[in-house]
């Protein structure tokens, strides 16, 4: 940096010593040349101090500015030497208008005020004079670029207060206007908000990490923010900052994935995914087995007590038939109320899950017991406790993040849901990732207890992971087996919120009930009746998910689809669809009538199609233009309307 600095500065330092020799030498308007080198040596004064200072100077204005100033002095040069003409004949050809030397002045005090500037704004912090620097004579024509400058050379040289300030003024700049966006990036300011991440205090941390998010909003400037380091910067933060700022980069991570999906695996390298479900499952369920830290030797006076307690677990959980039922107890995440179901299935789950036991999962009541018997300082007992809750945090090093808020530990789960989800999206290595750990349980619980953020963020992670598995066979065998525990949790929470049809949650939850069609036993047919119930008299875009979700049961890639359209026609779904073919909006027509086709194909001897007259239906859709576009819509309702006609002639006297 400093090298480039000194060879910018070289050939305008090189222009001023010779405009001020020419001034010397000047033969006429000797008084103009005069002033045209007071003005000249003020500048290369100016030039050489920056030259000293070359390794503080900020890159990018410094070329702007000593780009312009080197025009400034050849044109200076150009004028002086014209001066220098001597004899009658050259005087009489050498014109000088003397409107030139007031130009030229105004353009050196120009340079003047540009290179003062650009020290005053590269200075260390506590070399400035004051807080405002003013804007440069270059500013006349882009003041928001020089103003973006400064706030960038603060970020550079600042105090952690004007970091701070600098940082949260990028953070209006780019939330106003995507091309003060672009210019911020173009500047060189992603690397200085980065540092600031790393090593400001926890209010400069949090507008850098905004700034990052807000700038990140399209591919281009994504994959400048990965080359400069942004994922390992936000490993760090998440692994060990204050909450507020891990809840700030979760978000900044989730508008990165979102704006460019192609970094989601750069993210996941950097172990993001395993801070990410270590922020949700906090409070929510205990430790996941993935992700708990297991101690095998013991690295303390007190670790050395509590191991030795251990080796009589057992002889203790015979005798104490409390103790051990309160083996793998979990926190409500909402303090201690009644068990609902959903909690009871995460803590059996949990236990059915656990092998071996790490240290933190032995039973908290028989390690005091035992700890007060060969220790009698009350005291101990205490330190215990404490000690047991921070080997809890697995895999994190916050400390202290049992004693946030619950605002700010809401909006922690919120957007680390939200990071998840965008993270997921049509990722299958990481839907895999996060399948593996306990995430789905802490989803369920949080459909169940969350805010409403958190809600959302939770449905709409599910939604993406589920989109995933319905496509990669492999993923849905091996997170959503009907006989999986967490998959139950999920299905049951999915259920509860379309049954209580919660508008903000619908949509997403449709959509993962639909992505699962596949995962269901014949059996299973609880989910058929609350999405028939959504056809009824519903919003368009509500009824057109119901029946995609539903068209997923019933079409011909579902081994069991036989069984789902009879539980569809069962569960009343005939007559719904027969009115959005016929006076349903035109997004929900298409989608109401692909799934009245699947199930005529699949049950064309049902009484109840042919006392609803669906071949009536089908044969109206198919002189209608719109609905037979497509190739494949045609084929399908051609194929359902010859599949009926045939049953229904055969069997129409039963049936009438």
């Amino acid at each position: 940096m400093a090298d480039i600095v000194k060879q910018i500065l070289a050939k305008p330092i090189q222009l001023a010593d010779q405009v001020i020799k020419a001034a010397d030498e000047a033969s006429s308007f000797k008084q103009e040349c005069m002033e045209l080198k007071l003005k000249t040596e003020k500048l290369a004064g100016l030039l050489r101090q920056a030259a000293r200072a070359s390794s503080d100077l900020y890159e990018r204005p410094t070329k702007r500015i000593i780009d312009d100033t080197e025009q400034v002095l050849d044109k200076a040069l150009s004028l002086a030497l014209k001066c220098r003409a001597n004899g009658l004949m050259k005087r009489v050809f050498t014109i000088i208008p003397a409107a030139a030397f007031r130009k030229m002045s105004s353009q050196l005090e120009n340079s003047i005020g540009d290179v003062s500037w650009l020290l005053r704004v590269s200075a260390p912090a506590d070399a400035r004079d004051d807080g405002y620097l003013g804007l440069p004579p270059i500013a006349a024509n882009e003041p928001i670029l020089c103003f973006i400058w400064e706030q960038i050379a603060i970020l550079y040289t600042g105090s952690l207060e004007g970091r701070s300030d600098a940082a949260a003024s990028l953070v209006s700049l780019a939330r106003d206007n995507d091309r003060y966006g672009k210019l911020i990036i173009e500047e060189g300011g992603v690397g200085p908000l980065l540092k600031l991440i790393k090593d400001g205090q926890p209010e400069g941390q949090e507008n850098a990490a905004r700034a990052i998010g807000l700038l990140g909003r399209d591919p281009e400037s994504v994959e400048h923010m990965i080359h400069s380091g942004v994922c390992s910067v936000f490993a760090k933060i998440l692994k060990d900052g204050p909450m507020k700022v891990q809840a700030m980069a979760a978000w900044a991570v989730s508008e990165l994935a979102a704006n460019y999906p192609k970094c989601q695996d750069l993210f996941a390298q950097n172990n993001i995914i395993r801070l990410l479900v270590s922020h949700l499952a906090f409070e929510t369920v205990q430790e996941h087995s993935k992700y708990t830290v297991a101690f095998n030797k013991a690295t303390s006076i007190h670790a050395v007590v509590v191991a030795s307690n251990n080796s009589n677990t057992n002889n203790v959980y015979k005798a104490n038939d409390d103790d051990k039922q309160n083996q793998y107890q979990i926190s409500h995440p909402l303090g201690n109320r009644t068990p609902s179901k959903m909690y009871t299935l995460v803590a059996n789950t949990m236990a059915m899950k656990a092998g071996p036991k790490p240290l933190q999962q032995i039973n908290n009541g028989v390690n005091q017991n035992n700890q007060a018997k060969n220790d009698n300082s009350g005291n101990t007992k205490q330190t215990h406790q404490h000690h047991q809750q921070n080997l809890s945090l697995s895999g994190t090093s916050i400390k202290g993040r049992e004693l946030e808020d619950p605002a700010t530990k809401a909006n922690m789960k919120a957007m680390a849901a939200r990071a998840l989800w965008h993270l997921a999206k049509g990722n299958s290595p990481i839907c895999r990732s996060i399948t593996e750990s306990r995430a789905l349980l802490c989803f369920a619980v949080l459909l169940e207890k969350g805010p409403e953020d958190v809600k959302y963020n939770s449905a709409m992670a599910l939604m993406e992971i589920t989109a995933v598995a319905e496509k990669d066979a492999e993923l849905r065998r091996s997170a959503f087996k009907p006989s999986s525990p967490a998959c139950k949790a999920v299905v049951d929470q999915l259920l509860n919120i379309i049954e209580k049809e919660d508008s903000e949650l619908l949509i997403p939850c449709i959509k993962a009930i639909g992505n699962l069609a596949r995962t269901f036993r014949a059996t299973e047919t609880r989910m058929i009746g609350p999405l028939v119930k959504l056809l009824d008299e519903r919003e368009a875009e509500v009824s057109r998910e119901a029946s995609i979700a539903l068209a997923k049961f019933a079409s011909m890639v579902n081994y069991l689809h036989l069984d789902h359209s009879k539980a569809i026609i069962s569960a009343g779904g005939t007559k719904h669809l027969i009115q959005l073919v016929y006076f349903g909006e035109q997004i929900v027509q298409i989608s109401a009538l692909v799934l009245l086709c699947y199930i005529a194909l699949h049950v064309p001897d049902s009484e109840e199609l042919a006392q609803a007259e669906v071949l009536s239906v089908l044969e109206w859709a198919t002189k209608q233009s719109y609905m037979t576009q497509d190739e494949k819509m045609e084929a399908l309702l051609l194929e359902a309307k010859s599949r009926l006609e045939l049953y229904q002639s055969r069997g129409s006297r039963g049936f009438h």
